[in-house]
């Protein structure tokens, strides 16, 4: 190893190591830096240009949203880039130069695109991108790196699943796959050149527990949103068109003001969504990050899944939906789909496979860490719901917030 546990205890300690963290104007990579920078860690955020703003715009603008300290960001460095493009990739770029002295790697870019379509660009991503900043990892001297990943590398299974390396599918989809041989790779670079390596697979991540602040609109929301949408086109046809659509396929008002909608959603008897909020998901990868210094394979998973059954009910209550219910494949056997249904599960696809999930993600490793510091993942309530949903609406998913930051609303996207 390039860094006995002691050493690099103390070089924590002092706060005398500068840490690079990937994909920082993203989702997952922009909470993870500012919990590094308030915990008085030295931060380079590799950051590429927007479409309008450059690498530095987008993260004061992040920052911002944060509302990070001034005293915090005098820590941070931001080096514009790109883990792909060929000027990290070489030994002898201004870029490679630029980003010298780093101790620790956070590398949170990736292409979380589920479809087979997009299979180039996520693997130039999630593999080629990976490869080229593990190469930097072994030319900078890199103490420890840090892969944040997912915990879908599990693949096609049910049941539990160890925080064990994962050789082989199946997958789902080349999201999945391409975490899981970049974890390999990752594991074989790191052990091959003495880097130690923490593996961090959370869940499905969404919004802060206790504000429902978030800068992306995927995964839980998305589902949520397609319901709302289809709401607001009859609720348009009732109120200014006299309905005859709606009436086609059985949709109604109450009396109350609320929307009838005729949509069964198929679920498995058992199982459910695993959902952890991104304060949590922060803690145990900073918790994980400070205490667990020989390195492993830690899942960010909530001990607890969510039934599909719960969120349908917190939806239907939150936006006085009616007619929305679940039921297992049996149901349409006898009673195929209705063409509400069917345009429905249109708008599902991606995230079929993820609201009949029968896996259980062992967290084992990371226990020890959260124990000592009493962390327990919050329970996704209907409280928490409403939350998360009032801020959605409150930002038109992720519409208003400002140009260039990574509210990605669309239908795709992993953890």
């Amino acid at each position: 190893m390039r860094i006995d546990v002691p050493s690099l205890r103390q070089k924590r300690r002092d706060r005398a190591c500068r840490v690079l963290v990937t994909g920082a104007a993203g989702f997952l990579g922009s909470h993870m830096t500012v919990a590094l920078l308030r915990s008085g860690f030295q931060v380079t955020a590799l950051v590429r240009a927007g479409k309008r703003l450059s690498a530095a715009e987008r993260i004061a603008r992040l920052l911002d949203w944060f509302d990070l300290e001034e005293g915090f960001r005098r820590s941070l460095q931001v080096v514009e880039g790109d883990i792909a493009g060929p000027a990290l990739s070489s030994g002898t770029s201004g870029l490679s130069g630029t980003l010298g002295g780093i101790d620790e790697i956070v590398h949170c870019a990736s292409n979380t695109a589920f479809a087979e379509r997009k299979r180039a660009e996520v693997e130039a991503s999630n593999i080629d991108g990976l490869r080229n900043i593990l190469e930097f990892a072994v030319r900078c001297g890199c103490d420890v790196f840090h892969h944040v990943s997912t915990a879908y590398v599990a693949g096609r299974r049910t049941g539990p699943c160890a925080e064990e390396w994962v050789e082989a599918g199946p997958f789902t989809n080349v999201y999945e796959e391409t975490k899981a041989r970049g974890e390999i790779m990752a594991r074989d670079v790191c052990r091959r050149e003495g880097i130690r390596l923490n593996v961090y697979r959370p869940t499905i991540v969404y919004g802060d527990s206790r504000t429902g602040r978030t800068l992306r609109f995927n995964a839980l929301y998305f589902p949520v949103r397609a319901a709302i949408f289809l709401r607001d086109i009859y609720l348009a046809d009732i109120r200014e068109r006299g309905g005859r659509k709606a009436a086609e396929l059985g949709i109604r008002l109450t009396e109350a003001g609320g929307l009838v909608m005729p949509i069964r959603i198929e679920v498995a008897r058992e199982g459910g969504i695993n959902l952890v909020p991104v304060d949590h998901c922060v803690r145990v990868f900073m918790a994980v990050m400070e205490d667990e210094l020989e390195g492993g394979i830690y899942h960010i998973a909530n001990p607890r899944s969510t039934r599909i059954e719960d969120i349908v009910a917190f939806a239907k209550r939150h936006f006085r939906l009616g007619g929305v219910e679940t039921c297992g494949p049996e149901a349409f056997a006898s009673h195929p789909k209705n063409a509400l249904e069917v345009l429905y599960d249109s708008y599902l696809e991606a995230y079929r496979p993820y609201m009949q999930d029968l896996r259980i993600f062992e967290i084992k490793n990371a226990a020890p860490a959260l124990q000592r510091r009493g962390l327990e993942c919050p329970e996704f309530s209907y409280e928490v719901f409403t939350r998360c949903m009032d801020y959605a609406l409150e930002t038109n998913w992720g519409a208003e917030l400002p140009q260039d930051w990574p509210s990605t609303a669309g239908k795709e996207g992993g953890s």
